[in-house]
């Protein structure tokens, strides 16, 4: 609809390849094969797929063993993802564009929503990569040996590891298109906005985190039942303060950082680092501690994330690989189709940290079945609020 179409987006739009008035209707399905290119389709499966088997872990995970962290964590990103993403797309209806304009704008992939603005796959990384990263930490058992603010730092650092392997390729492949002149997009880290690359690759993954465990898995762990009553309406207290802390986690860049886009950049880099450093030493010696056999050995393993966190970096690797020649042939970080290139030695670091973390998972003792939640003794159910 033309009404939706600010000036910004459908400057984007145009850049990749459609126009605001081809993106109709709140829901469009489009053919898979006659989309911008071949890469759209393979991301868009490889990501809904992951998001459609999550769910069903949770689900099951909450019927065998009485554990619904994972239910929670699912609807708990999707509820961030709604209350976060709308008013990016659409400023003017929030009432925010003296403030906000629009800061990207997504390539039209086969099921769409708003409009153009928001793919089915976008929907769906939210809790997928939540999930991967999350259960990840879980399984070394640092929620339970470090607790709760510790769990989510390693949380946030190992959502970003596999996060920006895709962030850093999608500009190139125009699965979105970023608008640099955005001052809340600056600095630029090659193709990727800095903000992008510690907000919500890291901080809003370690919000999330925080506030799920806090919520629903330390009662968990302690063997406690929350009623459905309980869990639909933490679930939405999650989601609204993971947004909330999304705002707060990064005053330091956003407020300190207000003047000089290079004293920002500073501080963005400043927190991603600290928050790094702090999550590699805690996940080192947790597996450490694991593979000596200590006591409190991983309370169980999480199939689907250990073979599907593998098939998740061999598609990111393959796309990448088939991207390699026009990015090596790319002049002053654009290629010859005109697309902006990413940081390949970052992704590559990446790779690596996200590779680790599926070893460390491969290779620490596992049990040969999750434990049910132990029924909650009476004063046990009585306590079980925050």
């Amino acid at each position: 609809m033309a009404d939706h179409c600010a000036p910004t987006f459908d400057r984007l739009a145009t850049a990749l390849g459609f126009s605001c008035e081809e993106a109709g209707g709140p829901v469009e399905v489009r053919n898979p094969f006659a989309l911008e290119n071949w890469t759209l389709p393979v991301l868009e499966f490889t990501i809904v797929l992951g998001a459609v088997l999550a769910l069903i872990y949770a689900i099951v995970r909450l019927r065998r063993h009485g554990d619904p962290t994972n239910l929670v964590l699912w609807f708990g990103a999707t509820a961030y993802l709604f209350i976060i993403e709308p008013p990016l797309y659409f400023p003017a209806a929030f009432g925010i564009d003296a403030h906000v304009d629009t800061m990207f704008a997504h390539n039209l992939f086969t099921v769409e929503f708003l409009w153009g603005r928001l793919p089915l796959y976008i929907i769906a990384i939210y809790p997928f990569m939540a999930t991967l990263a999350f259960e990840l930490v879980r399984i070394l058992g640092v929620f339970r040996h470090y607790g709760v603010l510790a769990g989510s730092v390693c949380v946030g650092f190992v959502h970003h590891a596999f996060y920006e392997i895709f962030d850093h390729l999608g500009p190139q492949l125009r699965w979105w298109e970023w608008s640099v002149e955005n001052p809340i997009n600056q600095p630029m880290f090659d193709s990727v906005p800095l903000p992008s690359v510690v907000v919500f690759a890291a901080l809003w993954p370690m919000s999330l985190a925080f506030c799920v465990q806090l919520f629903v898995g330390r009662h968990v762990d302690q063997g406690r039942i929350l009623s459905g009553g309980q869990l639909v309406g933490r679930t939405i207290v999650i989601g609204i303060l993971a947004s909330l802390g999304t705002a707060v986690l990064p005053i330091p860049a956003t407020v300190f950082g207000m003047g000089s886009t290079t004293v920002r950049g500073a501080l963005y880099a400043a927190e991603l680092v600290v928050l790094s450093i702090a999550a590699v030493v805690i996940l080192t010696r947790q597996w450490l501690r694991l593979r000596r056999g200590d006591s409190d050995a991983a309370p169980y393993t999480n199939d689907f994330v250990r073979i599907y966190g593998v098939v998740y970096l061999g598609v990111m690797a393959l796309l990448w690989a088939t991207a390699l020649p026009d990015f090596f042939a790319a002049v002053d970080g654009v290629t010859s189709e005109g697309d902006p290139i990413g940081n390949l030695w970052y992704t590559l670091a990446c790779f690596v940290v996200a590779v680790l973390c599926l070893v460390a998972v491969f290779t620490v003792p596992r049990r040969k079945a999750p434990p049910s939640v132990a029924p909650p003794a009476p004063e046990a159910t009585a306590s079980s609020t925050v």
